[in-house]
């Protein structure tokens, strides 16, 4: 991260009241709103503004000490708000002046809450880093967060030896949207979580394992405040909500999750080798074959690229949670519904239908697979693996999936890089037996195969090296 430094709040920096930028004034008034005798509070500031061309997106988050409320039993806390990800200015030099009905920029700035610490005088400034991390994703990948997204790191936020190393995402519950006159601004919080929590949000939905939060004190109570020192999990904590809360969600209403993006490959077992127009180009060592570049774009707008910051390995969701209130009550799903982040090519890139195919997964992307059967293909929906290394991309999908190229008569079908699997429910029940050994990220030594000879399938298991390997 560029240069940060800690000060003493707005008008240390912008000097007189007439320079503050009317974005800037919309969100300090809220601010205000919550902390009116803290109208100086600590920030941390770029020291080069991205506008000039620093590296860092957010100009400021400033941060409260938040006295909590005992009637509600939320303790005292730190709380930090970003400013960046809206339009403060309203001169295009961030972001597009759109009109006083849509989104302010991005339209939301992230907060944390954080407890403190018995003795603590200052907040800590490493959730500055963490949120001009995730800022930079946003501005890099042009995806916007919404409530009930989750965030794989794989470390913990603090740097520390903590059990909370991801993120889930929800709306701050005490600031309110603020109209600002270049448009709407809302406030989603980052709320910390520990691995088992983030797998149990991608198998059934964020939204469902956050009200779960809610309910257990040490795990961050009603306001969510993340306790960097929490060393159980809500299911050490009540063990009887995995499988009474969890699994009984999963049952009933799938998993919102309708893809990653992964470290994966395919292979035609079909086709001979030497064959010049084999497709697949996609196996790990070999050159692509290109798609055009407005299909290239539709694979990418619809399966959002992977969170590549500072260097961790993630698996970041690509469904939208955010339309699932809007889903109708049906198993029915389609590729091209706005809910399921639509992958329609429209170029004229040949379709082949695949006699046998080969799949290949690393660690962490095939211990999604139960997700993918249970979750998604049993409840009548897709679920889409797109490789962080091209443009490969592989989608199971279920019978009576509107959109799909592959069909029961022909389940394996090739799109140029994009391959198709339609499983039926018996053959994604019978997978799913075969498969148990994968629901656990403590998995027994690489390589691991399963082999379904009868309808033509193999799926292997491989280690990351596997994959980053410029050979194979």
């Amino acid at each position: 991260m560029d240069e940060m430094r800690p000060s003493s709040g707005a008008a240390a920096h912008l000097g007189l009241a007439s320079l503050f930028p009317p974005g800037l004034q919309a969100i300090y008034g809220e601010c205000r709103r919550l902390y009116p005798d803290q109208a100086n509070p600590l920030q941390v500031t770029a020291i080069v503004k991205y506008w000039l061309g620093g590296p860092d997106p957010l100009d400021y988050i400033s941060m409260y000490r938040n006295m909590g409320c005992p009637g509600q039993d939320v303790p005292e806390h730190w709380h930090y708000v970003s400013l960046g990800l809206s339009d403060l200015y309203g001169d295009n030099r961030v972001h597009e002046f759109t009109g006083l009905e849509g989104p302010s920029g991005f339209g939301f700035e992230l907060t944390f809450r954080l407890r403190r610490e018995a003795g603590e005088t200052a907040p800590p400034t490493w959730p500055a880093e963490l949120m001009q991390g995730l800022a930079r994703y946003v501005f890099q990948s042009e995806n916007t967060f919404c409530s009930g997204d989750h965030i794989s790191w794989h470390s913990p936020l603090d740097n520390s030896e903590s059990r909370i190393q991801h993120m889930l995402l929800t709306e701050d519950p005490q600031m309110v949207p603020v109209q600002t006159p270049f448009g709407l601004v809302s406030f989603l919080q980052i709320v910390g979580v520990c691995t088992e929590e983030l797998q149990a949000a991608q198998q059934w939905n964020g939204q469902g394992i956050l009200d779960l939060l809610r309910g257990v004190h040490i795990a961050g109570g009603p306001w969510l405040i993340t306790d960097m020192r929490r060393g159980e999990t809500i299911f050490d904590i009540d063990p009887h909500l995995q499988q009474e809360r969890v699994d009984k969600g999963i049952e009933t209403d799938g998993s919102n999750l309708s893809g990653v993006s992964a470290k994966c490959a395919w292979d035609d077992l079909s086709r001979p080798p030497e064959d010049e127009d084999d497709s697949r180009s996609i196996c790990i060592g070999s050159q692509p074959r290109r798609l055009s570049d407005k299909d290239t774009e539709q694979i990418r707008e619809a399966l959002r690229k992977g969170l590549e910051i500072n260097s961790k390995s993630v698996l970041p969701p690509i469904s939208s949670q955010r339309h699932s209130h809007d889903r109708p009550q049906s198993r029915k799903d389609s590729l091209e519904s706005e809910s399921s982040a639509a992958i329609v090519p429209h170029e004229l890139v040949r379709t082949r239908q695949l006699e046998s195919v080969h799949l290949k997964f690393n660690q962490e992307s095939g211990t999604l697979l139960p997700l993918c059967l249970r979750g998604r293909l049993l409840h009548g929906r897709h679920f889409t693996y797109k490789s962080i290394n091209g443009d490969t991309a592989i989608t199971f999908v279920s019978t009576g999936v509107e959109g799909a190229f592959a069909t029961e008569e022909h389940p394996y079908a090739a799109h140029g890089p994009w391959l198709q699997i339609l499983l039926t429910e018996e053959f994604a029940d019978q997978m799913l037996a075969d498969i148990q050994d994968l629901c656990t990220r403590e998995m027994s030594k690489l390589p691991k195969e399963y082999s379904w000879p009868d309808k033509k399938l193999k799926i292997s298991v491989l280690p990351d090296t596997v994959f980053d390997s410029p050979l194979q």
